[in-house]
């Protein structure tokens, strides 16, 4: 019954700023990290941040300084905003838990958000 919603995705251009939202619902352990993953065709899904209950963000060095994550535990909700968006950062964003173990993903995926990223 656990189920993660994802919303905010769209089309930006170039130097835009999108914010995503992860609605969770259901028996997640939320005691534990949410993450966001994305995934571009032909590529391997990649790690961009996660965050932990107690809001310590992890988030991968290529993303520091323009994505943030954060979390609202009260209403489970896992947030990620994305500044001066870039057309290589065009994917299918996808919320992810619970994160048990930093570079494993948890066992919950949304149904992802498209980002697109054009002029």
């Amino acid at each position: 019954q656990v189920q993660l919603v994802e919303s905010g995705g769209g089309l930006v251009q170039p130097g835009g700023s999108l914010k995503l939202s992860c609605a969770a619902s259901g028996s997640i352990d939320w005691v534990y990290a949410m993450g966001w993953y994305r995934q571009v065709p032909g590529k391997q899904r990649e790690f961009i941040a996660g965050i932990t209950q107690q809001h310590i963000p992890n988030v991968v060095t290529s993303f520091k300084g323009r994505f943030r994550i954060s979390r609202d535990n009260a209403q489970k909700m896992v947030y990620l905003e994305m500044n001066n968006l870039q057309p290589e950062d065009t994917a299918v964003y996808y919320c992810n838990g619970p994160i048990r173990t930093w570079g494993s993903p948890g066992d919950y995926w949304g149904q992802g958000t498209q980002v697109t990223v054009s002029s």
